[in-house]
């Protein structure tokens, strides 16, 4: 399968990896195997893990990183991290880096028949993991008009997320919202004329919103981040690329609990809760694109990639 990638933010997070031949890397989101390949070139008698929930992106990796033996490859979500290394042999203290690739893919929006995309016609689906019972289809065509609401708006950040919504319940009551270009349609005639004018495509939103449910993106990420903080190395790293605010926010927010962790009263002269810090952030601010890089990948134009260092 053609499983085309270009690895946004490359050498910033090799170099951001800090690699030694030696170590434990793991990409949590294996995707075509661009910044896998780059990993394992570095590596002599270390191992590098590719997670991915996407077999299709198991397969492509596979035939890309075909040179390289000191890969072990697992076919799960990242959020079982802890179960993962140690079904691998590996606990607490193991792992010399982890990188994180958030979002959909460029392949899976270009792959038709995935649903995930409003520029292709095709059944409703954005299923990261084909294993997972919840589609795209049910959401749009089994939640209520107050959760639909709620997902459009808070993954969204649609502001015609309820008018969206009313439209969709409207729409399913004489029958299923079946495809892809049936919902573009669906969304087109809620949001009004005027605010399609000039914009980005008016499904864009939602598209995204319904996906980010589909494969309960945000709900994972924390939880995850803390289960990575446990498994690295002391002077470990931790790379999360980013493509969307709400993301940015869990990641931004997170990393400064685990570098701040004290709950104590700010006027107490000193800590009382026993709180130690975790990480050190590397990335004060995160780091963005290139004018060089968005010339070649102008999908990489929102990308955000904070950087965190196990203490």
């Amino acid at each position: 399968m053609n499983f085309e990638h270009i690895p946004v933010l490359l050498n910033e997070c090799i170099e951001g990896l800090d690699i030694v031949p030696n170590g434990t890397y793991a990409d949590c989101t294996l995707g075509g195997g661009g910044h896998s390949f780059e990993i394992a070139k570095r590596l002599t008698t270390g191992t590098l893990i590719g997670i991915d929930q996407d077999i299709n992106a198991i397969n492509a990796a596979k035939e890309r990183l075909r040179a390289y033996g000191n890969i072990k490859y697992v076919h799960d979500n990242f959020s079982n991290i802890k179960n993962i290394v140690e079904g691998l042999g590996l606990g607490q203290d193991s792992v010399d880096g982890f990188l994180l690739d958030i979002g959909v893919s460029s392949h899976q929006l270009d792959e038709a028949d995935r649903g995930f995309s409003y520029n292709y016609d095709a059944p409703l689906d954005m299923r990261m993991d084909v294993r997972s019972t919840l589609s795209a289809y049910v959401v749009v065509n089994e939640y209520s008009r107050e959760e639909l609401a709620r997902v459009i708006w808070e993954y969204g950040e649609e502001r015609w997320a309820k008018r969206i919504a009313e439209f969709i319940v409207n729409e399913r009551k004489i029958k299923p919202i079946e495809t892809t270009y049936e919902l573009v349609s669906v969304i087109k005639k809620a949001v009004p004329k005027g605010a399609r004018a000039g914009g980005p495509h008016p499904a864009k939103r939602t598209f995204q919103a319904i996906r980010i449910e589909v494969n309960n993106e945000l709900g994972i990420l924390e939880g995850a981040i803390n289960d990575m903080t446990d498994i690295l190395k002391p002077g470990g790293r931790i790379c999360i690329i980013t493509f969307h605010s709400l993301e940015d926010r869990i990641v931004k927010n997170t990393f400064r609990r685990l570098e701040d962790p004290c709950t104590c009263p700010k006027d107490f002269p000193i800590c009382v809760c026993g709180k130690k810090p975790k990480i050190r952030i590397v990335t004060r601010k995160p780091i963005i694109p290139c004018e060089e890089e968005l010339k070649y990948n102008h999908r990489a134009r929102s990308a955000k990639l904070r950087i965190a260092e196990k203490l």
